[in-house]
């Protein structure tokens, strides 16, 4: 009889804690709509691997499935490398073309990564520098980026550094608008900016994705996975002969690896594991980087503006859509613009800096694949 109530007598207080985590990123997905493709997966993953004896990770020396997913799917980089085929897929990158000077807050707005990764490498937190490199990527508001960095450098954080990454990212709404305001007065708020519109010639959306790649093959080879794996995706979208191949990398492929990565993710998130200092910290210091990021922008506008005539100023809230989260980050800025002034559209702006963000974001990426090793040792 003793054996029927086994489960019951195997789950401890860890377990129990999991299962309110697990509980409420899926309350978070249906209830408030944050990431439910993210998070409702990632939630029932966790509830999965921590439920007692469970099978699903592994039983009797064979791997459950949840642990094939893992192997096949993260531990070999494959998830991650298919999402950015996916987002590159659905980036249009006309709007960057139109306005190249949008680039730089796409470089400003990853200062939050470098920022984070000083401070986790200090007391009280003392982290390694792999694995500061690995928490201050969270910075760069791209799930499939921190992903793939923590796996190289520590897996053992992978868990708590993929679900700050993905609820950071949802939750853009909340925490960007304070910041924004914080750093910029009504009258920058204010500013209206003139959108000229051109076309962008077919050439050069095709040659962009291929340039892109080789430059990234020669500079930051370790890099190549993730860049060319985006870029890719945008030269399916832009070459113009494979609109089907394009519409089922937007939809169905991105919906099918993002259902599979999110409870292999939640898969991670064993109590043990989860339930730490360490964890934590990772989360406090994944939302630094993000308001760190976010400032970065709004502040390299406002210096800018410095410069700039009074006819051609910045909407500073721009600054802040230079990282990854896209389009959410571009939309949260036009409606605080359309809030302070009715009327004021900075939406093109906002998401040619947002575009600019994704490149921003994988550019540092290499750049930490690239050099935290060397740096280590």
């Amino acid at each position: 009889m003793s054996d029927v109530f086994i489960g019951f007598s195997s789950v401890g207080w860890r377990e129990a804690v999991m299962y309110l985590v697990g509980f409420a990123l899926i309350w978070l997905a249906i209830k408030k709509e944050y990431e439910p493709m993210l998070l409702l997966p990632i939630g029932f993953g966790a509830i999965l691997v921590n439920l007692p004896l469970s099978v699903v990770w592994e039983h009797e020396g064979a791997a459950g499935f949840l642990k094939v997913l893992y192997d096949g799917g993260i531990a070999n980089e494959l998830f991650p490398v298919l999402i950015f085929i996916a987002v590159g897929a659905m980036i249009d990158f006309g709007p960057l073309f139109k306005n190249p000077f949008m680039i730089f807050f796409g470089a400003a707005a990853q200062l939050g990564i470098f920022a984070t990764m000083i401070i986790a490498t200090l007391p009280p937190f003392n982290f390694s520098l792999k694995e500061a490199a690995s928490i201050g990527i969270i910075g760069a508001a791209d799930g499939p980026t921190a992903i793939y960095v923590a796996n190289k450098f520590a897996r053992d954080l992978l868990g708590p550094i993929s679900v700050a990454a993905y609820s950071y990212m949802a939750l853009v709404p909340m925490i960007q608008p304070p910041v924004i305001r914080l750093l910029t007065t009504q009258r920058e708020r204010r500013i209206h900016m003139t959108y000229h519109d051109a076309d962008v010639p077919r050439w050069l959306k095709v040659s962009f994705p291929v340039v892109v790649t080789v430059i990234a093959g020669f500079v930051a080879p370790i890099s190549v996975p993730l860049v060319g794996s985006l870029m890719f995706g945008n030269l399916i979208r832009e070459s113009g002969v494979l609109e089907r191949l394009s519409k089922t990398a937007q939809n169905e492929l991105a919906y099918l690896v993002t259902l599979l990565l999110g409870i292999t993710i939640g898969s991670s998130m064993s109590a043990e594991k989860f339930l730490n200092i360490r964890t934590l910290s990772i989360l406090a210091m994944g939302l630094v980087a993000f308001v760190v990021d976010t400032a970065g922008g709004v502040l390299f506008a406002k210096l800018v503006n410095v410069f700039l005539p009074e006819d051609r100023k910045i909407n500073p809230m721009i600054g802040g859509c230079g990282i990854s989260a896209f389009p959410m980050s571009a939309r949260v800025v036009q409606k605080m613009a359309a809030a302070e002034e009715r009327g004021n559209i900075i939406l093109m702006h906002a998401i040619g800096a947002n575009v600019s963000g994704q490149l921003g974001s994988i550019i540092a990426g290499g750049m930490i694949l690239a050099l935290v090793p060397l740096l280590a040792g």
